[in-house]
Order: C-alpha cells, then structure tokens, then sequence
C-alpha cells in the first residue's frame, strides 16, 4: 500500500511538472479577401495555409476572413501597412497609386490573352515588379501573383462597340488610369470601393460595372437589374496580387520567410488550376441563370483606348516592350 501511494505522489508531481512546462504559443496569421469562402483567391491561401502549418509543426496557422469582414480593399491595405493583418489579397488596379510600375499591368489591352499575361507574371517581370513593392516605402511585401482573368463590361444592355457606353456610369476601380480608361471607351467612369458596387448596382447610382465571370457570380451582381447582359470588352487583364504586412514579416525568422515565399510560389501557381475550373463553372451557372453573354467589337475598343496607353505607357516604353515580347 505504501509503494503504491508514493507511485501514485510521484505520478501527480511528475504530470504537474509537465504540464508546468512552457508550450510553444501557435502563431496566428491573419488572411484577408473581399471574395467568399472556396473562391480561387481564398482557396489558394487557404491551401497554403494548411502547407505552412504541417511545414512548422503547428508554429504557425493562417486563420482565413473572407468575403469583406475585414473591409474592402482600401482598408485592407492599410491594416496589413499597419500589420493588423498579414496577408491580403489585393487588385493591382489600385495599387498602382502606391508602385507607379503596377500601372503597365493596368493599361487596356497591355497583354494579348490570358496566357501571355500568365507567362508575364510567372516569369523575371513578375518577380521583379514584386520586388519593387518590396522595396519601396509602402511597408508591404510582395508574396505573388494570382490569376484574375479578363475583364469585361456588363450593365442591363450589350455593349458591343463604344457609343454603347454613352452616358452610362461604370464603376471602375480606384485608379484614374481606369476611370480614364472607360472614358476612351465611351463612358463615365465612376471610381467606386468594391464593397459599395453591390448597393449601387442594385440603386442605380451606377448603370454597370466591368469584371471577370467568377466576381459577377461570386458577389450576385448577375442578381441586381445592372448586371443582366455580360458584353465580352476584354478591355482589362489584370493579374492579382496577395502580400505580407512589412511590419509583421520583420519579426519572422529568416526560415520562416523563405518558407513562405516558397509556399506563396506554390499558391500562385496552384490558384491557376482553381481559376481555370472556378470561371467555367461560374460562366455555366450564369448562363443557366439567363444571363446574355454578348460578343463586342474588341478591336474599336483597343483603338478608342490608345490615348490611355500613350499618356500612360510613355515612360515605361521599355518594360512594355518586354511584355510584348514574352511568348
């Protein structure tokens, strides 16, 4: 009895001594998009969230906030320069006001298709352009690119050649370069923050909008009566970018850093697959759902806009010489 209640002390005083003992406190990592759950932006982070966390035995865990909780873009921008957050998914249309070189991304018809644009951002111009973020005063971190498609106009008629835009308002996003830009092709282009569009749409304070397949699905614009008749412009192919708050990335080990940026490599290509599969199934259901997918006059577009790309395209003749030339 004696030696089985001094086992039974040492058993208690050696589980409190463990349990005593410091654990390693799971760092948080805090992930922002305007986009929902399952959508191709989110997926990827998602997925490379659950990499980062079985590649550092648990040390690190990216906790995902989609669909706006944290605000629209402008405000996520400005927490992760604050480091509130970490990592944001954010349009390169407005952050060319913070990297002057993001706007050769942002001109009219800069790309020929899809897949030159692919070939852009996966190759040197792309990590240099992220470099450049990196390096520059805006206290963000370039991580890497995702596909965001081509964009195209849709309001409540076809637009099928520049005078169907007279007098309409198309919200644009937050970069005179845009506003600009539907103003060449024969609008008003009307600067608008994302998460405001829907209410708009549904209002009238704007006559349309302009945007790839997935967003016209994903965020129910196709429900609002501006956004019945999908007009194929092909005005804008933008690549994405998601980034890492400077503040917060300064504190990370210089391991966990280059585990990021490897797995941020493996997410920008993995969205790709994700992106593919995500806008024919949304180009699907919003057919079935009676929205008019209608052919435009691309070539009057790309001459109404070469005033935009030769106000803006000037002082970087070089680069766009380069992109003209990636294959």
């Amino acid at each position: 009895m004696k030696h089985r209640i001094l086992g039974a002390l040492g058993a208690a005083v050696a589980a409190a001594c463990f349990s005593a003992l410091p654990v390693e406190a799971q760092t948080i990592i805090k992930a922002t998009d305007v986009h929902p759950l399952g959508y191709p932006t989110v997926e990827a982070i998602v997925r490379m969230g659950n990499k980062l966390e079985k590649g550092t035995n648990g040390k690190y865990k990216i906790q995902m906030y989609p669909s706006m909780q944290l605000g629209g873009e402008k405000e996520m921008t400005e927490q992760a320069q604050v480091g509130a957050l970490q990592i944001a998914r954010i349009s390169v249309g407005p952050m060319g006001t913070i990297v002057d070189e993001f706007n050769v991304f942002n001109m009219p018809f800069v790309f020929r298709d899809e897949a030159q644009m692919r070939k852009v951002i996966d190759g040197p111009i792309g990590v240099e352009i992220l470099g450049k973020l990196t390096n520059s005063s805006a206290r963000l971190v370039g991580l890497g690119w995702m596909d965001a498609g081509t964009r195209n106009v849709y309001t409540d008629r076809p637009i099928t050649k520049p005078a169907d835009l007279k007098g309409l308002k198309i919200r644009m996003m937050g970069n005179p370069l845009f506003v600009e830009t539907m103003n060449a092709m024969g609008g008003n282009g009307i600067a608008m923050g994302f998460n405001e569009l829907h209410q708009a749409l549904n209002s009238g304070v704007v006559d349309g909008a302009e945007n790839n397949e997935p967003t016209l699905f994903a965020q129910n614009h196709y429900q609002t009566p501006k956004g019945k008749v999908y007009s194929l412009t092909g005005h804008l192919i933008i690549p994405e970018i998601f980034v890492y708050s400077k503040a917060s990335w300064d504190k990370l080990p210089k391991g966990d850093q280059d585990l990021i940026l490897k797995l941020s490599r493996e997410a920008q290509m993995e969205q790709r697959g994700l992106w593919d599969a995500y806008v024919a199934e949304a180009t699907g259901k919003l057919k079935a759902a009676g929205i008019k997918f209608v052919p435009a006059d691309k070539e009057a577009f790309y001459k109404a806009t070469q005033p935009v790309r030769d106000k803006y395209g000037a002082k970087y003749a070089g680069l766009i010489q380069r992109i003209r030339d990636t294959k």
